[in-house]
């Protein structure tokens, strides 16, 4: 059985929506909502975390919480 990508704090807004589209709510309770802007293709989690003033660790958890990786 292969084993679940898990949500990194290197991968971009953009990727993470794109493959985990169950993670928008997540950034929606973080008031992330440039998911459509072009920062978001390439800034990554963690890029996009300390620019809104989040914990990275935080919110990869509730990321990863989302597509079930616990």
């Amino acid at each position: 059985m292969p084993e679940k990508k898990k949500i990194t704090k290197d991968m971009s807004i953009g990727e993470v929506i794109k493959e985990f589209p169950e993670t928008f709510e997540v950034f929606q309770k973080y008031n992330i909502s440039c998911m459509g802007c072009p920062f978001a293709m390439m800034e990554t989690l963690e890029q996009g975390a300390k620019a809104h003033g989040i914990d990275v660790k935080k919110i990869i958890k509730d990321l990863n919480d989302a597509i079930g990786e616990k």
